[in-house]
């Protein structure tokens, strides 16, 4: 069987395994304020699904995104999720020869995106405590070279958690405009963080803000996200969208709704994760060799290194599937740094969590003794 047919038996394995605890997609799992549910219910109800919506999205979506980052005066345009965002930038912006440089780890699919129009990847590794789990903007600068057209920074990290600092943002983006190169600002986990510092406010004409209403709304499965950028950017996205008849209509209602009442709804959820992230530190600090890097985490997961305990990190997911909890395993990653972590999400309930951590000790113990290659996407 072909990888890809792998890959989606596996998949749809997970989706229809009932009561699976999703403690690995980093995806919101916290119950919705009712007037998204309701935005929905009204859409089905007054089957509006029938009609195309906007080619660049609904106006008071456009406007509640622009409003949510505070860029206003820059331009927006919605699509089918993040990952098509990317997907669409990379393959306006990118040309063979040209270079596409981010981090090791990063969120993978943009490298493939690059690759496919015929652009060389480059990645700077940052995992370690060697550096810090974050991008040094001196070392960008070294890896800079005339091809470079594009640089992609996922900030907060997925899966690490950093977030770049306001003086960080800035070195950045002064050795992006000096190689006048574009700079993908993925902010797809900025809802979680403790601080965040927006690249297009020093950078708006080439900086490409990513969006996503998967993780802080958890519309995962509706696949809604944007882009933000200078309107000379969009309006050459805007000429030729892999979807030029607007994305669903009915995630849009349900974006827009989520936006209306964020105020009166987040608030907890960001609690809460950051409480499930306490929880997952306090239950690691009393396994020898397990060892949380990056606490408090600026997104809604953590990584939790495992080599220390001489447990590999397909084992323990191995382990934990038995128990019909899904955790990530670094690999999915990165190929280079994957046998050291896992990554665990923690914007679900708190008795998932509980679960998790009070599986954790004889679940380390039995995946140490697991020798044999798991294989795991």
């Amino acid at each position: 069987m072909r990888s890809f047919e792998l890959r989606n038996a596996h998949f749809d394995r997970l989706v229809n395994t009932p009561d699976l605890k999703w403690l690995g997609q980093n995806t919101n799992h916290a119950k919705l304020h009712p007037a998204v549910i309701e935005a929905m219910e009204r859409c089905i109800q007054d089957e509006e699904f029938h009609i195309y919506a906007p080619p660049a999205g609904l106006e008071e979506l456009r406007a509640g995104i622009l409003d949510d980052l505070g860029l206003q005066g820059l331009s927006t345009l919605v699509s089918d999720g993040a990952v098509a965002s990317l997907y669409h930038v990379c393959h306006t912006f990118l040309q063979p020869g040209d270079e596409f440089i981010t981090t090791d780890p990063t969120w993978n699919w943009p490298m493939a995106f690059a690759r496919s129009v015929g652009a060389t990847v480059k990645q700077i590794p940052i995992y370690g405590d060697e550096y810090g789990y974050r991008l040094a903007p001196e070392r960008l600068a070294a890896a800079i070279t005339p091809k470079t057209k594009m640089v992609y920074l996922v900030d907060p990290n997925n899966p690490l958690g950093t977030a770049c600092t306001p003086e960080e943002i800035k070195a950045i983006v002064k050795i992006v405009r000096d190689a006048g190169a574009y700079l993908i600002h993925d902010c797809t986990y900025r809802h979680f963080a403790y601080h965040h510092t927006l690249a297009a406010t020093l950078y708006p004409e080439k900086t490409i803000t990513v969006y996503s209403f998967s993780k802080w709304l958890g519309l995962a499965g509706l696949r809604i996200g944007a882009v933000v950028a200078h309107g000379n950017v969009v309006e050459q996205l805007a000429s030729s969208p892999p979807n030029n008849l607007g994305s669903s209509i009915f995630a849009q209602r349900a974006a827009a709704a989520g936006l209306r009442t964020k105020a009166e709804w987040f608030p907890a959820v960001l609690a809460q994760q950051r409480d499930n992230q306490r929880l997952i530190k306090d239950a690691s600090e009393k396994i020898e060799g397990l060892r949380m890097p990056v606490y408090p985490s600026n997104g809604n997961f953590i990584v939790l290194e495992t080599l220390g305990a001489g447990v590999s990190p397909e084992a323990l997911v191995a382990e934990y599937q038995k128990h019909k909890i899904m955790i990530r395993q670094g690999a999915y990653h990165t190929p280079t740094f994957g046998d050291r972590f896992v990554k665990v999400s923690v914007s679900v309930p708190q008795e998932w969590v509980q679960e998790f951590v009070d599986l954790l000790p004889t679940l380390i113990e039995r995946a140490r003794g697991r020798n044999e290659a798991v294989k795991l996407f």
